[in-house]
């Protein structure tokens, strides 16, 4: 078995549009993911999503599916800082979001790190090791996020 596809699933009290805005927002984003500044997001499919890993460096992502408030995805180039992420160079991220009750199941999944050619410089914050850390800490804070935001 190859170690190609990440998933994690976590239950937020907050509604869906909620965790879609912190998915796909500028001020949220940059919180959550990033370094607490708004993050530049052309929310359509083509287009690009800038994150800031910090040390890990800057990501212009490449969007693939906007259909709120459900299905987000992007292409990312965690190997590759700076550059746009496209098929060969990246990994797909998807999120779903599914009404529980009065919250929100999130799932997040990242694929097509079996395809991907890691240089051995990078691979300490883009391989699948590093991401399935990295997805664990992150769903935990879009749920904290997203649950303390005003309703």
């Amino acid at each position: 078995m190859t170690e190609n596809r990440i998933e994690r699933e976590i239950s937020i009290a907050a509604p869906v549009e909620r965790v879609w805005a912190v998915l796909t927002e500028p001020e949220h984003v940059g919180t959550w993911f990033g370094q607490g500044s708004p993050t530049p997001v052309d929310l359509r499919p083509g287009g690009t999503m800038h994150l800031d890993h910090g040390e890990w460096g800057q990501f212009p992502t490449t969007i693939v599916t906007v259909d709120p408030p459900n299905h987000f995805s992007y292409r990312w180039a965690s190997a590759y800082p700076g550059e746009q992420a496209v098929e060969g160079n990246s990994t797909l991220v998807e999120f779903t979001l599914t009404p529980e009750g009065d919250g929100t199941h999130l799932r997040v999944v990242e694929t097509g790190f079996a395809e991907l050619v890691i240089p051995e410089e990078r691979k300490e914050g883009a391989s699948y090791e590093s991401h399935s850390q990295g997805w664990s800490e992150q769903v935990v804070n879009v749920q904290k996020y997203a649950e303390q935001l005003a309703a």
